[in-house]
Parts: structure tokens; sequence; C-alpha cells
């Protein structure tokens, strides 16, 4: 089985990429069972081993998802040369990852940008495969091909709000921005059909 490992970057590793490494974690463990997939996050200036922020801890426990075991580290060219995937918190971290690494390029994307490229592939064109590392690679792939073919997000729109060392309001607004994306992210990593129809559980946090 091919390795299947989704990479997350944000500054310190304390607010944004940990509330969406665990998010998506937890929601890609109810369709390929846990770790079918493996989600992990660092920082291009990390507060290395600080735990996550307690607000954004206690947002994810509203969802039932758990971090106290979360630590905080410092982005390496190893870890993004091991991942199929990178999800970046601004196109501005895309940038940086890019530099550490220049073959990235091809499957680093900043996480608004890669839920508004793969919300432009049909169902039909979406990966059929049933291993996930197979997935992610396909998926990572078809994404690519898409840029360029519509108008990017406003940068505005494309990049989540850093809500270190700020107001609960913004932790909020940080969790709003991930939570509308979730959908997509969900679709493009094994819910549109290629998944094992038997790993396919439902993710109470999206339940209606």
């Amino acid at each position: 089985m091919s390795s299947a490992r989704i990479l997350v970057v944000c500054t310190g590793n304390v607010c944004r990429s940990p509330f969406l490494e665990r998010r998506l974690q937890n929601s890609l463990d109810s369709i390929w069972g846990q770790n079918g997939m493996s989600v992990a996050s660092a920082g291009t200036g990390a507060l290395v081993a600080a735990p996550i922020d307690p607000l954004s801890a206690s947002l994810l426990e509203r969802l039932g998802v758990a971090s106290s075991d979360f630590v905080a580290r410092q982005l390496t060219t190893s870890m993004v040369a091991d991942s199929q995937l990178v999800l970046t918190a601004t196109r501005a971290h895309r940038g940086l990852v890019a530099r550490l690494h220049p073959r990235s390029m091809r499957y680093t994307f900043a996480v608004a940008d890669f839920a508004d490229l793969v919300d432009h592939i049909p169902d039909d064109q979406m990966p059929t495969v049933t291993e996930p590392g197979e997935w992610l690679g396909q998926i990572a792939s078809l994404a690519a091909q898409r840029r360029g073919l519509h108008p990017p997000m406003a940068a505005d729109e494309a990049d989540i709000v850093d809500p270190y060392r700020r107001g609960p309001e913004v932790f909020q607004a940080m969790a709003a921005q991930i939570e509308r994306w979730m959908p997509s992210l969900r679709r493009a990593l094994g819910q549109a059909g290629g998944a094992d129809p038997q790993r396919r559980r439902e993710d109470p946090a999206l339940a209606d």
C-alpha cells in the first residue's frame, strides 16, 4: 500500500494548521478508516513543542475532536517531500513551501484554492481507485490541472485569517472558513466515490 500523507502548513503551528489537521483527520477517518489517510501539520515559524492554542482546542472539542496531545513542529524539507498533498493556510505559505522544496509546487495548494479547484472537477472525472495513497496522488494531479482554467479566488477569500493572540471572534472566523471548505475537501479526498464503501461512515460533525 502506498503512503497517503497530507501536510497542513501555517506559521506558528498552534492555531490554524492544528485545527485543520485534526478536523480533517477526523473526517477522513470516517471515509478511509483510522489513519487510512494521515494528516499532519507544521509551521514555517513554529512555536516548537507548544500545545495547540486553547481557543482552537475548544472549537475542536465542540466538534468532538481531540487535540490534547498536539505538539507544534517546525516545517522541514523532508516533511514536504514525504507528503502527497500539502495544504497551506495562505498563498504566501504556499510560496514558502515551494522555496523549501521546489518540486512540491505541483501538489501544494492554499487550502481554499484546493477546495475551489476540486469543486470544478466533475464527479465522472474523480478518482475511482480504492487505495488511499493512489487516490491522494490522483486528486492532487487533477487539482493542479485545473489551475488557470477558471478565475482564481480573490486574495481576501483565499487566505485563512490568522487568529494568533487575537480574540475568540477571530478564532470563530477561522473555524467558519475551514468549515465552509470541509464538504469540498471531504468529497475530493475520498467521498466522491472511489473509497471503499465499507469504509464510508457518516461524519457526525457534518450531519444535518
